[in-house]
């Protein structure tokens, strides 16, 4: 007689940290989230880089690194200087619900970043990138809004400081009804494998660290509000999942670590400064480097502050994004290109801000000169004195060769505390005294989150630190399909005390 097959639920946390869950949990409010983790594992969890949604949650469908897919950040090159698109696809490669849906098994996708769906053995319902309305199936979306009693929550829309309650009961209310969807297809489809993501968690991260990372008292309570309803959706899902029967396991995952921004490295600057980015004529408009300057100095002045932060929401509206650039001008990379020496310039930053790419039509770049031009960016990015700059090379960081859209080298900051971007707006390269107005005040971390309980799940295991592209190969052994051979990740269910 053959045993029940185990069945399993992951429950995606986007930006999920410690530093905050940890807390939360021991303030008693996250129960449903601190008694799975009391009753199984908890531990961190390792990203890949660049720690970016779209790489990290594709590497862990997957099971295979950023290499391995060609996929380094939101965006890639399109061939044209200072153009890009949209990432379309982790497709070719197979993700774990492909492989199950293969074999027969029942799948369900809840939220997961796709432009859109396709047919598998069970149910997707996209998020994020999805550019319509469209399920699958078909019918599934008006399943869904008669679940929860109306339309199934979008993306959370732009945050603005004067709209930040408004913003926190939606994203607060965005969660719940994820929740109930989730949790009402769990009961109808009967999924062996079921998949959820909550999006909200990054989002209000980006924007309200520096009300989060407190003593746990002091976090407002509007924020605490939505922890809470985090952790309620997540114990519908899992309740909901678990009512079929049979063995079940949950994992609680992210994709990234979450922490403060402490600074800016504005790495197109530096390459200007140090000769590897050339332009004919300023880059930037009179009046952008005037406000910039401007801005900068207000900071220091407690009645301009408030004054310069107001006039800086006001033109990043994107309403007004035509009279922001009369006003200011635009410090895009993208209207940059229309100022840079192509024939002079052998590096740039664009458009993953953590890369720096070679200008590959550059004579310098013939021969023995693309890599002196690359020894030469190591050193004086290695020595630069204001910050730590760490210099990685794909080859290094990954296993796959899929290069034709990665950057030549890869840049962390001051461990990913100062965050790199790709503009033009400031005089100098890095900007230690942050302005208030800057959008965000949390940024990427490394580790993320793994929690871990259900049938052959030892409680108290310490698995020691896991890696994201290791989650698929371990659910599908959990399961008893083998991982792909191809497959860089792998399986740490020995560690977990999981049964094969």
């Amino acid at each position: 007689m053959s045993l029940p097959t185990r069945r399993f639920l992951v429950l995606g946390l986007d930006g999920g940290t410690f530093d905050l869950l940890d807390p939360l949990m021991r303030a008693g409010d996250l129960p449903f989230l601190r008694g799975l983790a009391e009753r199984g594992v908890q531990a961190p969890l390792q990203s890949v880089y660049p720690a970016k949604t779209i790489p990290a949650w594709y590497s862990f469908a997957t099971g295979l690194d950023p290499g391995e897919l060609g996929i380094f950040g939101f965006t890639e090159p399109n061939g044209v200087p200072g153009e890009s698109r949209i990432v379309q696809s982790f497709r070719p490669a197979e993700a774990v619900w492909d492989r199950l849906s293969r074999l027969g098994r029942r799948v369900g996708i809840v939220n997961f970043p796709l432009h859109s769906p396709y047919p598998v053995h069970g149910f997707i319902l996209p998020g994020m990138f999805s550019a319509t309305s469209s399920t699958y199936p078909r019918s599934l979306r008006a399943e869904v809004e008669g679940e929860i009693g109306g339309p199934y929550p979008s993306e959370l829309p732009v945050f603005r400081e004067s709209e930040r309650d408004a913003w926190v009961a939606t994203a607060t209310e965005s969660v719940r009804q994820r929740g109930r969807a989730a949790a009402g297809l769990a009961r109808s489809h009967r999924p062996e494998f079921l998949f959820t993501l909550f999006r909200e968690t990054d989002r209000l991260q980006h924007q309200l660290w520096t009300e989060l990372d407190r003593p746990v008292p002091e976090i407002p309570e509007d924020l605490r509000r939505f922890w809470r309803a985090v952790d309620s959706a997540c114990g519908e899902v899992d309740r909901a999942f678990r009512a079929s029967g049979g063995p079940a396991v949950t994992f609680v995952v992210s994709d990234h670590g979450h922490g403060r921004i402490e600074s800016d490295f504005l790495t197109n600057r530096w390459l200007a400064e140090e000769g590897f980015l050339v332009f004919r004529d300023s880059p930037v408009p009179w009046n952008r480097r005037l406000f910039a300057q401007l801005s900068l100095a207000a900071q220091r002045v407690p009645l301009l502050r408030g004054l310069s932060t107001r006039a800086a929401g006001f033109l990043r509206d994107g309403s007004r994004a035509d009279l922001a650039n009369l006003l200011i001008g635009d410090a895009s990379f993208e209207r940059a290109t229309r100022q840079i020496d192509w024939k002079e310039t052998v590096a740039y930053s664009y458009p993953v801000p953590e890369g720096i790419y070679l200008n590959l039509r550059s004579p310098k770049l013939r021969g023995a000169g693309r890599e002196a031009v690359l020894r030469t960016l190591r050193a004086r990015l290695e020595a630069y004195p204001e910050a730590h700059i760490e210099v990685l090379e794909p080859a290094d960081l990954y296993q796959g060769r899929q290069f034709e859209h990665a950057p030549s080298l890869l840049i962390r900051v001051d461990g990913m505390r100062t965050e790199p971007r790709m503009d033009f707006s400031f005089n100098q390269p890095l900007i230690r005294d942050r302005p208030h107005y800057f959008c965000g005040s949390g940024t990427h971390r490394m580790d993320g989150i793994f929690i871990g309980a259900g049938d052959g799940i030892q409680a108290g295991a310490a698995p020691g630190t896991v890696r994201l592209i290791d989650v698929a190969p371990t659910i599908l052994e959990g399961m008893g399909v083998p991982p792909p051979a191809e497959w860089s990740g792998r399986s740490f269910g020995a560690r977990l005390g999981l049964p094969a």
